[in-house]
């Protein structure tokens, strides 16, 4: 796998991942927010690009969702943003979190964006420049959340790494544990991906032992796990998950395993 995510943008897993983080951003709650983006990416994607079209997974993820006449209303914010993004109807846009979350903030919100890829950084720094109320670092994410979490009020950490070190399911949990004792009331929402199960049951164990309850657990399996060489799925696990959100991720996964999986399956459950 390619972990750039500009070969990845748009596919079913985005389509998880972004339609969970809207919903998280739209639950409200007194007070100006605090979003801190471990993993941010350029934020905006090119689907018509060399790498989008190399791997083909935005035409087998957001294009036939902007297609489907069946999707659940909890798709409807990330629709409506591909659409802005795309006024002609064709979709060669894709928006990253940070375009997402930046297009949700109020006035008294913020924003901090990390991204250690060079290149990757000066992309999200020039589209984030107009924004005031948004910061772009090219920093380590895992300590930046760690550090800069508020330690009262509203927060909430999206952490969605490439998977490319193999300390990355420890950062994990030692950031989210370090993030609940700064602030006991700040939300996570983490992606990972589903390979096989023993890697997965071995980060929920150690999750578990990590960080008080509850936590809510969202699975998108679009085939058996029977190949861990392969993406065979992608897990979303939420700290602070709001009331009603299980309900909406289990419409979101259900669909995404039905209309694009092969012989997969969702499951949506507490810890």
């Amino acid at each position: 796998m390619n972990y750039r995510h500009a070969f990845h943008a748009g596919n079913f897993a985005d389509l998880v991942k972004h339609a969970g983080l809207l919903r998280l951003l739209a639950s409200g709650g007194a007070g100006p927010l605090t979003v801190i983006d471990t993993h941010a990416g350029r934020g905006l994607y090119d689907l018509a690009g060399v790498e989008a079209r190399k791997s083909g997974e935005a035409e087998a993820g957001i294009a036939r969702l902007m297609a489907a006449a069946d999707a659940p209303a909890a798709f409807r914010p990330l629709i409506t943003q591909v659409k802005a993004l795309n006024p002609s109807g064709e979709v060669r846009r894709y928006p990253g979190s940070p375009w997402l979350i930046a297009q949700a903030l109020a006035a008294k919100d913020s924003y901090i964006g990390c991204e250690l890829r060079p290149d990757e950084h000066a992309a999200l720094r020039d589209l984030m420049k107009a924004r005031v109320n948004v910061t772009a670092l090219c920093d380590d994410g895992y300590a930046v959340a760690a550090a800069r979490t508020p330690p009262t009020g509203r927060a909430l950490v999206l952490i969605d790494p490439p998977f490319e070190r193999a300390d990355d399911y420890r950062q994990i949990v030692e950031t989210l544990a370090a993030v609940r004792r700064r602030n006991a009331q700040a939300r996570a929402l983490v992606w990972l991906p589903l390979k096989d199960l023993e890697t997965f049951d071995g980060f929920l164990r150690d999750l578990e032992d990590a960080v008080p309850p509850p936590l809510l657990i969202a699975e998108t399996r679009m085939r058996p796990l029977a190949d861990p060489m392969k993406m065979n799925g992608c897990a979303l696990v939420l700290m602070g998950a709001p009331d009603g959100l299980a309900a909406d991720l289990e419409a979101i996964c259900g669909w995404t395993v039905e209309r694009l999986g092969e012989r997969g399956a969702a499951r949506i459950y507490a810890l």
